[in-house]
């Protein structure tokens, strides 16, 4: 009984989050611009057949996953480079769209195999493992105690969050964005001819925190309805990610926070089971038990399918996972969304964008996400919002007004959580 309500809990979810998407295109429908809609979805580009042919294929490359030792970048969430190099073409030859460029994807594919001996280490026993050196031994004085201010504002506990997260990157010297044009949410077509994320400093990947992160994104398989396996492995990955990031600023004031809070133990070693069973524990989502977790739906993104009689994204809001996916031809990014505020365009600057994307060939008419900003922000910005705040919750993050979007699943489980512009 426990697992069908939190099944139900998940459907209720997805549609709140189609609400949203819904009240965006109403909204935007009142301006008056009422162009014919024209449908981008899966059913337009495979048939039922092929649909099904599909689901069998990810669900064969689910089951060759877990039964070798596997190499973990996010080419392994069936991505068409495997098919491409199972039929010989190569990391060249496996995109198969013209939108991105052969010499950029050879890259991509050499600096993941570079990174994923590096990944490889993160499957020992997390005993086994060298984690990087306590933030607070490299940044003498670095204060993580929330004023009572903090306390008593969650906006202003966010805002501190940010000032905190010395990993985050520097649009322009760490990575670059291409925007291209922007749309409303209700138009279907690519307004994009570049990626969104058209260069990576090589070595981002490779800090301490972003690297374990790409470690875990190869962990799931992201259609809903079907349950997941978890391997001791990838309780290995799970639990030495979570020791990395809190080493980190913002994760020792999360932890500082909720403990004033009355909401965790002051025991650190309590306090990082608990971030661990937050966002790793298995739930239901679309019906099936154990078929998800909040890690899975907020950063690796899922798939309704066959399953759920329709085909659209749900999740999806890390740029990280973004990157990878649309670095290896899986992510089609399409253009901005327009903001509520007429002239605030975004640019190369920007680090919160409001987008249109598919992946797999399946639409998100809408999805917003933070760019450049550190897996252990997140993972912060995220749990704080889950414990202190409610639903809708109204924060300045850097220079950004933003609603926190923070569903439940139950009282002790993250559904969802994203950011959403308010400008």
């Amino acid at each position: 009984m426990e697992g069908l309500v939190k099944g139900l809990e998940g459907v209720a979810i997805d549609e709140v989050e189609r609400a949203e998407t819904r009240r965006g295109r109403r909204a935007a429908e009142e301006d008056g611009d009422r162009e014919e809609r024209s449908r981008s979805t899966w059913a337009e580009v495979v048939s039922e057949e092929k649909g099904e042919d599909q689901e069998r294929i990810w669900g064969q490359a689910e089951h060759e996953r877990k039964q070798k030792q596997h190499v973990p970048v996010s080419t392994q969430l069936h991505s068409q480079d495997k098919e491409g190099e199972r039929n010989g073409q190569g990391c060249d030859g496996a995109t198969g769209t013209g939108n991105f460029r052969l010499q950029q994807q050879a890259s991509e594919c050499g600096r993941e195999q570079q990174h994923s001996e590096e990944w490889k280490g993160y499957k020992r026993p997390p005993s086994e493992q060298e984690y990087s050196e306590d933030t607070s031994h490299i940044h003498h004085g670095l204060n993580v105690e929330p004023t009572r201010e903090e306390l008593n504002n969650l906006s202003k506990a966010c805002s501190r969050l940010w000032e905190l997260d010395l990993n985050r990157l520097i649009p322009g010297m760490d990575y670059t964005i291409e925007c291209g044009e922007g749309k409303k949410v209700y138009h279907r077509g690519d307004k994009a001819s570049e990626n969104l994320i058209c260069w990576l400093e090589d070595d981002v990947l490779r800090r301490p925190t972003y690297s374990r992160f790409c470690a875990l994104l190869d962990n799931y398989n992201p259609h809903q309805g079907y349950k997941e396996s978890v391997t001791q492995q990838d309780k290995y990955e799970e639990a030495a990610f979570i020791e990395e990031i809190s080493r980190s600023a913002p994760i020792k004031y999360l932890h500082r926070y909720l403990v004033m809070k009355g909401v965790t133990s002051q025991e650190y070693e309590d306090f990082k089971k608990m971030l661990t069973s937050l966002w790793f524990d298995l739930c239901g989502r679309g019906g099936c038990s154990s078929s998800s977790s909040a890690f899975e739906h907020v950063f690796v993104g899922e798939i309704k399918g066959q399953r759920q009689g329709e085909n659209e994204v749900s999740g999806f809001h890390n740029w990280i996972q973004f990157y990878l996916e649309e670095s290896n031809g899986n992510v089609d990014y399409q253009g901005y969304i327009f903001p509520k505020r007429r002239g605030e365009l975004p640019d190369s600057e920007t680090q919160l964008l409001t987008i249109q994307f598919e992946w797999h060939g399946v639409l998100k008419t809408v999805s917003s996400t933070l760019i450049g900003v550190s897996p252990e922000f997140e993972i912060a910005l995220y749990t704080l919002c889950f414990f202190a705040g409610g639903e809708d919750n109204h924060v300045e993050i850097g220079p950004y007004s933003v609603i926190i979007k923070c569903y439940r699943l139950g009282d002790d489980k993250i559904g969802s959580a994203f950011p959403i512009a308010e400008n």
